[in-house]
């Protein structure tokens, strides 16, 4: 670990890579606090556009798209939109992305397809429909979403 104070750590085990994952978390605590000289805010972000705020956001090491995308979205509503697990899965099996789009292209093309006032809506839709019916392991698709919109394998 860096110089930097190691009673993060422990914070971090249930999740794993508590180390690297504490370094990271203080890393991008000093980024901001340097940007911003001396405080703990994002909040300049607003001003900003959304490829200059996702840019600066994804050049803090250990922060990708989708931590980016969750930022803009959740905390400053910029339309960018966030791909997790189930969001990635969900868009190849309702046919919103090509099947071997990578985690990476999706969160542009999704952020280009979907309209900025359901961005955020879409996304929690996702993540609960993959959650509770559309795991990775077993899909459920006797439910009304799968039966109208779903031509997955699996249904």
């Amino acid at each position: 670990m860096n110089d930097y104070d190691s009673r993060a750590v422990p914070l971090f085990n249930t999740a794993g890579l508590s180390n690297q994952k504490a370094t990271r978390i203080q890393d991008a605590l000093r980024t901001i606090r340097e940007h911003t000289g001396g405080e703990y805010s994002l909040g300049f972000i607003k001003g900003m556009s959304v490829e200059e705020s996702r840019k600066w956001l994804t050049n803090i090491k250990g922060i990708g798209p989708k931590t980016a995308g969750i930022v803009l979205l959740f905390r400053f509503n910029k339309p960018y939109f966030p791909v997790d697990t189930h969001c990635h899965r969900l868009a190849k099996r309702f046919q919103l992305i090509p099947p071997d789009t990578s985690a990476e292209k999706a969160h542009d093309l999704l952020t280009e397809s979907v309209p900025d006032e359901l961005m955020y809506s879409f996304h929690r839709l996702l993540i609960d429909h993959g959650r509770e019916y559309c795991t990775a392991r077993n899909a459920d698709c006797d439910n009304p979403v799968c039966r109208r919109f779903c031509e997955c394998e699996y249904c």
